[in-house]
């Protein structure tokens, strides 16, 4: 059985111990959802899978890529950018261009062509031609999902990706990236705080006492 993410026995702390010995299993079509207070350790532990922080014990496996913090930066950068979709809390959007040439940016690095569909969905579509700073909050945050999305990766990582969403947009959000995990045999992890989206993941953990507890 081949699994898109293994965490094994993973241990960090900062000035104190966030967790200890922690891990989990994820197959094609797989989604989990961690909750936890804040400063528990969920965004550290999505930085553990986006290969820019190392955990101080334990290994992660990605996509068949062995302990990946022991390869070379060849195959690093492939995992980043074929690989891996990480959506932010903060936009990371190119401001000074317009919306359709942020998604032509992530359209050049993948190959592929925009889903007008996709940017339907996300009511975004007849935004177009504005720039960046003319988008609400919400516009931003749904473009930065999209353009994630344009580059097809087979895991994504994503930290509160709706939370300057209203609740309606929100839910239409998170059942779009989980309608894409499912046709395209990817997985997501989800850091979030909020209950009523992370219990429509496969599996949902609370990240609390320095250990996940599995409770979905």
């Amino acid at each position: 059985m081949k699994y898109l993410v293994e965490m094994s026995n993973i241990s960090h702390k900062f000035d104190t111990l966030l967790y200890e010995d922690i891990g989990f299993r994820l197959l094609g079509g797989e989604s989990i959802a961690i909750l936890g207070a804040s400063g528990s350790g969920k965004s550290t532990i999505l930085n553990h899978l986006s290969t820019l922080l190392p955990p101080q014990q334990g290994t992660i496996h990605l996509t068949g890529y062995q302990n990946i913090y022991s390869l070379n930066e060849k195959d690093l950068l492939f995992l980043r950018q074929k690989i891996l979709g990480i959506i932010f809390q903060a936009h990371y959007l190119f401001r000074g261009f317009n919306v359709m040439q942020n998604l032509q940016i992530a359209e050049l690095i993948a190959h592929i062509n925009i889903d007008m569909k996709m940017l339907e969905d996300f009511k975004i579509a007849h935004t177009l031609k504005q720039q960046i700073g003319e988008l609400s909050g919400g516009q931003q945050q749904r473009l930065s999902i999209a353009r994630v999305l344009t580059k097809q990766p087979k895991i994504l990582l994503a930290d509160e990706p709706t939370g300057n969403l209203d609740k309606d947009t929100a839910l239409s959000v998170m059942q779009y990236l989980l309608h894409y995990v499912k046709v395209n045999n990817a997985a997501l992890v989800l850091a979030t705080h909020d209950q009523n989206l992370a219990h429509l993941c496969s599996m949902v953990v609370l990240l609390e006492n320095k250990t996940l507890r599995q409770i979905q």
